[in-house]
């Protein structure tokens, strides 16, 4: 039996959003043609439902079909099934797929290609009969944590559409606005910030597979898109780039995923006239805080203050991880529960976070402390001091493992001309002995996922094979 709309939050809020704006454009290919109306996605959704025919109530479905203007109908099509999203990223390896699906005990994976939608039983789970504890979920959020096992976060739809309610209330997003959408649909910052807000509000999308600067831009102008979510390392391709094309329908720009550099963030409003307004999020909760006024971007690490709807409890010395409250705020974690961090309407990250005149402040990560021979070394404060160094266009700095000392800080720099012995030179003065990093790696990018995150510890991986392969690395 198909669960009733009536029974589903998001599938509730889609009917209004389908009756007032049935046939306008809901999804628009980059050139800015429809792709879909908002009454093909309901007559899509009904022939897609099709497809899970006979797999049973509450079992997991995995969606790997990229930024497609199909997945809002697969999204639909899923839930009146009654069957559990699980939104996975197009680019995963093999092994990290065939993990997370395991994980997650997925009956089905959805893929997509040129002729359509392409199902594979993902056995033996497929005979399965599926039993949740109560209440089961709607979604699963893939998350790797600190660790590289994967875990999902339980989410019902009450909320995802709190949310997205959460979000469009604090950003004044309105279906007046078209939503460009490179930032993967798949992710928590894509799934809230542009697949929700269609649904639930009527807010239009671009559906973009594009991850080339140039190509962004000028899709940006032909689609004639008001809105960009983006991430930092777009805004500071796009600060960079020499004949950018002019965006006038243009008027939010929003920065998630990693921490926007103040320099990035003066680049690009210098070349386009436009602030940068910081999105602070997490995927056990959704949206945190947000720069409304485009200005806390000027503070390294500054976040804004919480959307509305969210309650942020700050920690009582002067930084450490916060506690968020909101509708919004997943169940638990899947397969193995952390009630200490996630549950009952509250999520305590694992970010550092200080109050300061514009707003909340992230200043390191526990995770990624350092621990020198028992001093904690926080990244952030020396890469803030690497960051100005001449020449250099990004900088993260990591542990690795010490005999002598437990771990030692490493640099990983990314720039034109920088000289490691020169930048040793610099540090003079501006950073305590302890604090300066043992060894210097020169690279010409620094690699970052599809979402832009930088993994300090993926790193850490690489720079020790770059050493094993060659001894002769700089060290200072």
């Amino acid at each position: 039996m198909i669960e009733p709309l009536t029974e589903n939050a998001l599938l509730r809020a889609w009917q209004p959003t389908l009756a007032r704006r049935g046939d306008a454009a809901a999804v628009l290919a980059p050139t800015g043609e429809t792709r879909r109306t908002f009454r093909q996605i309901e007559a899509e959704a009904a022939e897609v439902g099709e497809l899970f025919t006979g797999l049973p109530a509450h079992a997991v479905v995995g969606v790997q079909i990229g930024n497609s203007e199909r997945w809002p109908a697969v999204l639909l099509a899923l839930l009146r099934r009654r069957l559990v999203v699980l939104p996975l990223g197009r680019h995963m390896e093999n092994a990290e797929l065939d993990l997370a699906l395991e994980t997650c005990q997925a009956a089905l994976l959805v893929t997509a290609d040129a002729e359509g939608l392409k199902l594979t039983r993902c056995a033996p789970m497929i005979a399965r009969k599926f039993a949740w504890d109560h209440p089961a979920p709607d979604l699963l959020k893939l998350t790797s944590g600190t660790t590289s096992l994967p875990r999902a976060i339980r989410f019902r739809a009450p909320q995802l559409v709190a949310d997205c309610e959460n979000i469009c209330d604090t950003m004044g997003l309105t279906e007046a606005d078209v939503n460009f959408g490179v930032i993967p649909f798949s992710h928590s910052y894509g799934f809230s910030s542009l697949v929700t807000p269609l649904l639930c509000r009527g807010v239009a999308l671009v559906a973009s597979e594009d991850r080339m600067p140039r190509a962004i831009l000028n899709d940006l102008a032909r689609s004639g898109a008001s809105i960009f979510p983006g991430m930092p390392v777009f805004f500071q391709k796009f600060a960079a780039m020499q004949n950018a094309p002019a965006l006038p329908r243009l008027r939010l720009c929003i920065s998630a995923g990693s921490l926007l550099p103040v320099a990035v963030a003066e680049a690009f409003t210098s070349a386009f006239g436009l602030r940068i307004h910081s999105f602070y999020g997490s995927s056990e909760c959704g949206g945190i805080a947000y720069d409304a006024t485009g200005r806390a971007g000027e503070v390294e690490g500054c976040v804004g203050t919480p959307l509305r709807g969210v309650q942020v409890t700050l920690a009582e010395h002067e930084a450490g991880p916060i506690t968020v409250r909101s509708e919004a705020v997943g169940d638990d974690y899947f397969p193995q529960r952390d009630r200490a961090t996630l549950g009952a309407g509250r999520f305590v990250p694992g970010d550092l976070i200080r109050a300061q005149g514009r707003g909340l402040q992230i200043v390191g990560r526990a995770s990624d402390v350092i621990n020198i021979a028992g001093r904690k070394l926080n990244p952030l404060e020396v890469e803030a001091q690497l960051a100005e160094f001449p020449g250099v266009q990004r900088v993260v700095v990591f542990g690795v493992p010490s005999a002598l000392r437990g771990e030692e800080a490493v640099a990983c720099v990314a720039g034109e001309g920088v000289e490691p012995q020169a930048m040793m030179r610099f540090c003079v003065g501006r950073l305590s002995g302890w604090q300066v990093p043992r060894e210097v790696w020169v690279v010409p990018e620094i690699p970052t996922n599809e979402r832009g995150k930088v993994s300090r510890r993926l790193l850490a991986e690489r720079f020790l094979a770059y050493k094993e392969s060659r001894p002769r690395s700089v060290r200072v």
